[in-house]
């Protein structure tokens, strides 16, 4: 069995619990996926599916090699925008053109999501990285800046890796242990307590925890 499946995050909303507790909730569309190519360990050295997320529009320009590749299932699979590997063991028959959907994931299970945080452009030290940032008292000179980045006499420099202003966001972030709140096997929908890291509309992967 496949242990993950492609999403794509459509918002944040807040459901009822059976106690009457509202639970805030991120709904994510999870699937249809479809399988584009079986790796195994003979061919490749490991086990492996490759997953398309199928999408309601068809992308219209397709690479060469991208379109070679879909061709190799033998024209049932329409060309995918996203693909991602999910490993699987050798015993699992899943042939190409297998679907996979939501109903992989069961209500109040684990799972982890990873995604793409928001770009939040350059960013000082205290939103980047929570400096505390000085006394906001009159005439300290003090608020916002980083204090200290280094030694004057030894060693003279600023060792790489020093925690200072940047561009912040875009990045890979991985959140463990989230919760299934309900699912939604005719839209293909998955709700998930908490929050998701990236944009409304951002593709996800989501995972089974192990």
């Amino acid at each position: 069995m496949v242990g993950g499946i492609i999403g794509k995050k459509i918002g944040m909303t807040q459901v009822f619990g059976p106690n009457g507790t509202v639970v805030p909730v991120t709904v994510i569309q999870a699937g249809p996926c479809v399988v584009v190519q079986r790796k195994t360990s003979a061919k490749d050295g490991y086990e492996a599916v490759q997953l398309g997320f199928v999408e309601a529009k068809t992308p219209k320009r397709v690479t060469k090699p991208l379109r070679g590749h879909f061709e190799k299932t033998g024209g049932g699979t329409p060309p995918t925008r996203l693909l991602r590997e999910f490993r699987v063991t050798a015993g699992d028959d899943l042939p190409v053109g297998t679907k996979v959907l939501v109903d992989l994931f069961a209500e109040n299970e684990k799972i982890d999501v990873i995604g793409t945080t928001k770009g939040r452009g350059f960013a000082g030290f205290i939103k980047r990285h929570g400096f505390g940032g000085g006394r906001a008292t009159h005439g300290s000179m003090f608020h916002r800046a980083p204090g200290s980045i280094g030694q004057s006499a030894f060693p003279s420099r600023v060792f790489p890796g020093t925690k200072m202003a940047g561009h912040m966001g875009v990045e890979q972030c991985t959140v463990k242990n989230l919760h299934v709140f309900r699912i939604d096997v005719e839209k293909n929908l998955l709700l998930v307590r908490g929050a998701v890291p990236g944009p409304n509309g951002g593709y996800v992967v989501i995972r089974k925890s192990k």
